[in-house]
């Protein structure tokens, strides 16, 4: 099969999260704090590569005000960004980059359908061939829009900063080194990566408190 295991419901991750927990005692401690995590699946397709291009390097109070308005506009349709001005895009809210990275994405004709199909790297690299769709973006869209089970995004600052603190790290490992680290949690990387998001949440949080 060439698809390996799909996160479809809460049941899924539970799996997931307890065979981490036995086998890294570190992710059991991380999952008493935090508790049951969450499912954080989303619908695949268009939107949700538009919107992950609309988040990146902004807040997310600014992400959802330039989401409104490009739905309030339409451009949230694939062909209606397409044939968009450069003024209407601009008074969307979208940088003149996003703005570019948008239209490329709507420009690309990528058949979604045909994704849900692919293995993990043929879907990444499908995907990092669309300006602006860097390798976190794509894996972020197979981890949550296609509910890849063993897919993990190491290039995200959250989870080199979540996994530098549960494994008492002396620096916060790199891109390349914690995609090493995550070898060790296959099949089960996104749920890992889903752990370790809550785990830097609760931690966080105890830090504030102090």
């Amino acid at each position: 099969m060439l698809v390996g295991r799909i996160i479809r419901t809460e049941a899924c991750v539970a799996e997931g999260a307890a065979w981490l927990a036995e086998r890294e005692p570190r992710f059991a401690a991380a999952l008493e704090m935090t508790g049951p995590l969450p499912l954080r699946r989303r619908e695949d397709g268009f939107r949700a590569l538009l919107s992950a291009i609309v988040s990146q390097q902004v807040s997310v109070a600014s992400a959802n005000a330039i989401w409104a308005r490009l739905e309030a506009a339409g451009l949230c349709d694939p062909g209606v960004m397409a044939a968009a001005s450069d003024e209407a895009l601009r008074a969307a809210g979208l940088s003149r980059q996003k703005a570019r990275y948008g239209q490329a994405l709507a420009q690309a004709g990528i058949d979604f359908a045909a994704l849900r199909d692919m293995p993990d790297e043929e879907v990444v690299a499908g995907l990092v061939a669309v300006p602006g769709i860097g390798r976190w973006t794509a894996e972020i869209y197979a981890m949550f829009a296609l509910g890849r089970a063993d897919v993990f995004a190491p290039a995200d600052l959250a989870l080199q900063e979540a996994a530098r603190m549960l494994f008492g790290l002396e620096a916060r490992p790199g891109e390349k080194a914690l995609r090493a680290m995550a070898e060790a949690w296959s099949p089960w990387r996104a749920v890992a990566a889903r752990l370790l998001w809550a785990y830097y949440r609760v931690a966080k949080e105890r830090e504030g408190i102090r």
